[in-house]
């Protein structure tokens, strides 16, 4: 169905191709899995298939890809819309309509396809991907997670015999996720559908892939093989494989299932560990700066510095009985939550529980309906944007929505100004973030990873107490998200305060004191992390479903355990 011969990919102005000498071949009615790390052309190779490479991104195009025996490079995207469906990283750009169910039945539109099959079609995908009670809603008022439900929902009705989906599962909660990935597994195996996806949460996907193909680096050859046989040498790996691999398991887990069966002896090694401390149940005090062994780099590059303001000994933020209208969805009731500095919390919850406007809530950019919201001892919504910079700091789901300028340099000039620092600050915390990145590139041109660092570096620019992240995983390969832990404990350790939105339940794991639930905009669970994912099927991560009942959340954990 899909057919990769020889093929290489090179950009205008680039050193060297994105992609050299792929071969690849998925036969009908098999769903394979590109994996690797970021930056390494899994995304182009992605678009190779639907005939956007090089067709609108440009570039030079070697070799052969052909889909049902169509050459794309003589078959144009419209020109294969009645076989490939397409969804990118980004749910935003693939939206031409205004409303959930004007979307679904716009790609059978353009195919001419009959109102009466339409009608049945758009029925179908609104109950198989539980989108029924949002068919009337706007699509700018849905969260994040439901308009990535949306995009994948609008490239099934047409029913196309091959789909390719990149990072189809980031923006949605593990429950929605697991929706997906069904609907995934029924039409490749009930209807034949052919499925070329790439996914850097592996934990949701691996065990659902017939094979693997693993670009290990720029320009590398491209290996094929079983999920197990690729798991062993792949560079990027789950948590489970990665506890697989430190136990000396053989051959690798790629399940919470089949890890469980061998992990009696190591839940009996652990036992004799010393149990993980317990954090202090609500309500808590000031949170404990948690000391670093050895300053990191950008330890050093904030010390002195510090949050803008806030004594050490007072809330960075306290919402209280919070609630928030928009339009017609009640989107917060009766929230409550304080925040300390030095101290990491996680928000989790469905699709559309309120995370987001939570977050919008605390920076300001809505205003509560009733109940109120202080941060700094200041009402976000009514303090001046250049006062409200050094108390309280967004990254976005999309870092681009921050950035402006043609040049990074352009970018740390507009954030210095903003945040009244000295020149050169944003720079110097870019260089620390992103290394080796020119002054001359253009925030476009960056990776997802990228843009979210030079994100963090604007809003860092103006030292707030208090950092609010939302979902800043998505599009994170394994390493760019250690990185992020590194730096955002750095950061903890120096003072802020920070609050991550996110369906990331291993980062949530690693990283969070706290993790607060919400559900249909109300608090439902808040306390220490340990405590509040083990108790959730959903949001419990990988090794904690492993080794439960011992309390051990992350590989990490272990690994210091049995040192």
């Amino acid at each position: 169905m899909i057919r990769f011969e020889d093929v290489s990919v090179t950009y205008a102005g680039a050193a060297g191709p994105s992609v050299r000498g792929v071969d690849l071949e998925v036969p009908e009615g098999e769903l394979v899995l590109l994996v690797g790390p970021s930056g390494v052309g899994k995304s182009t190779v992605l678009g190779a298939v639907s005939g956007l490479v090089p067709h609108f991104t440009g570039g030079t195009l070697r070799g052969r890809v052909t889909v049902a025996g169509r050459d794309t490079r003589t078959h144009k995207p419209r020109e294969l819309a009645d076989v490939v469906g397409t969804v990118g990283q980004d749910p935003l750009s693939h939206f031409v309509t205004d409303t959930v169910e004007d979307e679904l039945a716009y790609g059978m539109e353009s195919l001419g396809l009959p109102p009466a099959v339409m009608r049945r079609r758009v029925e179908e995908t609104l109950d198989l991907l539980s989108l029924a009670e949002l068919r009337d809603r706007p699509i700018a008022t849905l969260s994040g997670g439901q308009q990535q439900r949306v995009a994948i929902g609008s490239v099934l009705t047409p029913h196309p015999r091959v789909l390719v989906l990149d990072e189809p599962t980031s923006a949605l909660d593990p429950g929605a996720a697991e929706e997906v990935l069904a609907v995934l597994q029924r039409l490749v195996h009930d209807l034949g559908t052919t499925v070329l996806m790439a996914e850097h949460r592996l934990e949701r996907v691996v065990q659902y892939a017939d094979r693997l193909a693993l670009l290990p680096a720029p320009g590398a050859p491209l290996t094929v093989g079983t999920p197990a046989e690729i798991m062993a040498v792949s560079p990027v790996y789950p948590p489970v494989v990665d506890l697989g691999r430190l136990a000396g398991w053989s051959p690798l887990p790629l399940t919470v299932r089949d890890a469980r069966r061998r992990a009696g002896t190591l839940r009996e090694r652990l036992t004799a560990a010393p149990p993980q401390p317990a954090a202090p149940t609500a309500p808590l005090p000031p949170a404990p700066v948690r000391p670093a062994p050895s300053p990191s780099p950008l330890t050093r590059l904030l010390r002195g510095r510090g949050p803008a303001t806030a004594p050490p000994s007072a809330e960075a933020a306290v919402v209280e009985s919070l609630a928030v209208r928009r339009g017609r969805v009640e989107a917060l009731r009766r929230v409550g939550l304080t925040t300390w500095p030095g101290e990491t919390i996680a928000l989790m919850g469905r699709n559309g529980a309120g995370k987001s406007t939570l977050l919008a809530a605390l920076v300001g950019l809505v205003e509560p309906t009733a109940g109120s919201v202080r941060v700094g001892g200041a009402a976000p919504h009514r303090t001046a944007p250049r006062d409200l910079v050094r108390r309280v700091g967004l990254v976005p789901q999309e870092p681009r929505d921050l950035l402006y300028a043609d040049t990074v340099a352009a970018e740390c000039a507009a954030a210095d100004e903003d945040a009244g620092a000295a020149a050169g600050t944003c720079r110097a915390l870019v260089s620390e973030l992103l290394p080796d990145i020119a002054d001359d590139t253009h925030p476009r041109d960056l990776s997802e990873g990228q843009r979210l660092a030079l994100a963090l570096a604007v809003v860092l620019t103006a030292r707030p107490p208090l950092l609010l992240l939302d979902e800043p995983t998505r599009g994170l390969d394994y390493a760019a998200k250690a990185r992020l832990v590194t730096v955002l404990r750095a950061l903890a350790a120096e003072g802020h305060a920070i609050v991550l939105a996110t369906h990331d339940v291993e980062l949530a794991a690693e990283l969070a004191d706290r993790v607060v639930i919400l559900a249909d905009g109300e608090v439902v669970a808040d306390g220490p992390t340990a405590e509040v994912v083990v108790a959730s099927p959903s949001f419990a991560p990988q090794v904690a479903k492993v080794l439960a009942p011992e309390p051990w959340l992350t590989v990490a954990q272990v690994r210091r355990a049995l040192a």
